[in-house]
């Protein structure tokens, strides 16, 4: 048996790509729209900073480890049961415990082609073996996720909407693949986007939650309550697999200000519903002018666009987000998901948005 000189993580851990976020950096512009990571561009409630700054005058306790408030604020707003609701450093962590309790070594775990790429790192970290399905024109698959099935599948991980292509499946799609699976395979919808959906056919998950037993939902605070910097992420799960994850989370795994942040975010439902509506305007207006310009764009229900540039010298993807960046607008590269030849934009203030649109302009004139 050969000895290391130095200790050596276990098999698969250093085949794992780093997770990398969006960049930030414009260097030389005079002012940057970071428009990389599907941030809010009216950020967070006043209640919630007000909340905020109340909780700096107590940071010398501990954090409420069961996150009593946060968990009452959410199950008041949703309709839910507290004893059903888990939260999490972000819904990342969330997504990495059911990983290390329902994953053993030899286990599947499947995903989409263009999934969201922390689930990898999840299933590989726990020890299991992603599989990846083929998407149907950047939508989700059911029947491909359905042959991928064998008896060593163990949990689904499905985004609706998904990133980065802000396409979604529909509820009786969702339902139609819950009920073709086994019992003891954990369908886990991941619905980090699913405030700005505005489709009559789309549902997060608390139905199937609620009615199942191998069905859990999980939601951010990064995203449409503008809390992305405290991390805040939280599921609703049938019960056994709520007491199954409270047994390998952190005892305080939430800080205090995060905790009363959220749960004001929560409650503040017109901040959401104007953020929504912003979302939505703009998302149609943006769409609408980049197919002008002659670019791709497919169809989004998210707070992104993916936008698809031509394969011809000069005007590829990283033409144009060289010469966006020049001008201070951040995008997002997405090769990493698949897609060589495409930018993820984030829906942003009015004047993000505008800006972008005349440099895409002029990049698609003068080139």
């Amino acid at each position: 048996m050969t000895v290391s000189l130095k200790p050596v993580p276990r098999p698969g851990i250093l085949d794992i790509a780093p997770y990398v976020p969006g960049k930030e950096p414009a260097a030389g512009a005079l002012r940057v729209h970071k428009l990389s990571s599907n941030e809010t561009p009216l950020g967070p409630s006043p209640q919630a900073i007000e909340a905020f700054r109340m909780a700096a005058h107590k940071l010398e306790l501990y954090p409420d480890g069961q996150a009593q408030i946060l968990r009452a604020a959410i199950a008041e707003v949703h309709g839910l049961n507290p004893a059903n609701i888990l939260c999490g450093n972000g819904s990342g962590e969330l997504l990495g415990l059911i990983a290390q309790v329902y994953l053993a070594p030899g286990d599947e775990a499947i995903v989409t082609e263009h999934g969201f790429l922390l689930y990898r790192i999840q299933i590989v970290a726990a020890g299991g073996t992603p599989v990846s399905v083929a998407e149907m024109d950047h939508c989700v698959d059911v029947d491909a996720i359905l042959a991928a099935v064998t008896d060593r599948t163990k949990i689904i991980f499905l985004a609706n909407p998904g990133n980065p292509t802000g396409t979604y499946v529909p509820h009786a799609e969702i339902k139609r693949l819950q009920a073709a699976l086994p019992p003891h395979v954990i369908l886990v919808l991941d619905a980090a986007y699913g405030e700005y959906v505005r489709r009559n056919d789309y549902e997060a998950g608390i139905e199937l939650v609620s009615a199942n037993e191998n069905v859990v939902m999980t939601r951010t605070f990064s995203k449409v309550h503008g809390l992305a910097a405290l991390r805040i992420g939280w599921t609703y799960a049938p019960a056994d697999i709520i007491a199954a994850l409270n047994r390998v989370r952190g005892p305080f795994n939430i800080n205090s200000p995060a905790i009363a942040a959220g749960a004001a975010a929560m409650r503040d439902r017109a901040h959401v519903s104007h953020a929504v509506a912003h979302n939505q305007a703009w998302l149609d207006t943006v769409t609408e002018a980049l197919r002008r310009l002659g670019l791709a764009v497919t169809p989004s229900v998210a707070n992104f666009v993916l936008i698809h540039f031509p394969d011809v010298e000069g005007r590829r993807a990283a033409d144009a987000d060289a010469f966006l960046t020049a001008r201070g607008f951040i995008l997002r590269a997405v090769s990493s998901y698949g897609f060589p030849n495409a930018l993820r934009m984030t829906i942003g203030s009015e004047e993000a948005n505008t800006g972008v649109l005349a440099a895409l302009t002029e990049f698609m004139e003068t080139r």
